[in-house]
């Protein structure tokens, strides 16, 4: 894919913006994790399945703060907007939607 197609400066600051969004989301999340349970039993047994709700929330944080990386790394490696899977061009619009698509719809179609 050409730079002329693919505006990777575009895409870079959505992905920057896009990482700091979830570093504040995640470190929100830490610090609601880190605050110490109830004394009162019936509220610990509350706050613990809060805190479960919290950890699903902030695997998922995770691994889109990952993506988001994974994409900033291929804009810096000039692999942007290329397939990961079978080395095609990730469709603009696809990469509009979804700055951290890694595969293009083809592919992202088989692992569903």
């Amino acid at each position: 894919m050409t730079e002329a197609t693919l505006d990777t400066g575009a895409a870079k600051t959505r992905l920057d913006t896009q990482l700091a969004e979830l570093n504040a989301r995640m470190g929100r999340l830490e610090r609601d994790l880190d605050e110490p349970l109830n004394a009162d039993s019936s509220e610990q047994a509350v706050e613990m399945e809060d805190d479960q709700s919290l950890e699903a929330q902030a695997l998922l944080v995770t691994r889109e703060i990952a993506s988001v990386k994974r994409a900033l790394a291929r804009i810096e490696d000039g692999e942007y907007g290329i397939c990961v899977r079978c080395g095609g061009d990730i469709n603009p619009k696809r990469l509009e939607a979804r700055p951290e698509a890694a595969l293009c719809i083809h592919c992202a179609s088989k692992e569903g």
